[in-house]
């Protein structure tokens, strides 16, 4: 659904070994995506992780009801890297939700999730969470209202913030409310928590947030796919006392 603007400007020694396994990497990443000929009422796509066949259904008229790439990069990672990020019975909090993918990926994986989104978003989250995971998972997700740096301490006290994960993707996204999103990973992450952040790089905005997000957290990139112009991160707090 997103426009891909070709960069003319990008390295010419692309036959690189590294581009060679980013192109390989990003075609079995978009493989995971299956979508319907037969044009319908409600649009929706069907993604494979984990050996199921995952339906979402999308609402077109809002941003956050799109499932974007950096969505999948996540899932592909958690479900390629399920050994290393163990999820199985994990507090696993996601934030910016959207459709959910990644909320039911981390779900099927084992993990105790809740999947997170502003409050037009939660029907339609709660819809493709329930379909997706009843009689599949472990734990059925919960779905909750976050909207991000309000009500924190009412809705997510600190004393019972005890996330092993907080997964994002795309959250960067054309929002003005960048602050709001660091007080919130702020907010819920305790010294052992580590967040898995997938984005894209689309403006100057992004590059501005990481640096500010170093500010507070440390910050590694895990992977990175060129061609769609997407890094994968994990971050953990700033200065916690070494485990």
């Amino acid at each position: 659904h997103t426009h891909t603007h070709t960069h003319t400007h990008r390295h010419t020694h692309t036959h690189t070994r590294e581009a060679y396994d980013d192109k390989q990497v990003v075609t079995e990443i978009m493989a995971r995506c299956f979508i319907p000929t037969l044009i319908t009422t409600t649009s929706w796509e069907s993604f494979h992780f984990i050996g199921h066949e995952i339906r979402i259904t999308e609402a077109m008229d809002c941003y956050g009801a799109v499932v974007w790439p950096s969505a999948l990069v996540l899932c592909y990672f958690l479900e390629t890297n399920a050994k290393q990020y163990n999820m199985v019975d994990k507090n696993v909090i996601e934030i910016g939700a959207g459709t959910g993918l990644v909320s039911i990926v981390a779900s099927l994986l084992g993990a105790h999730v809740t999947a997170t989104d502003l409050p037009e978003l939660l029907g339609n989250l709660q819809y493709n969470i329930s379909r997706n995971t009843k009689m599949k998972s472990k734990h059925l997700p919960q779905v909750k209202e976050l909207s991000w740096g309000v009500a924190l301490d009412t809705n997510f006290p600190r004393s019972s913030n005890n996330f092993d994960y907080i997964l994002a993707a795309d959250v960067v996204y054309a929002h003005p409310f960048l602050e709001e999103l660091l007080i919130t990973f702020d907010h819920l992450c305790k010294e052992t928590t580590i967040i898995l952040w997938a984005m894209k790089f689309r403006l100057e905005k992004e590059n501005k947030f990481v640096d500010r997000f170093k500010e507070l957290f440390d910050l590694e990139e895990i992977s990175s796919f060129p061609s769609l112009n997407i890094k994968l991160y994990k971050a953990v707090k700033k200065n916690r006392r070494s485990v």
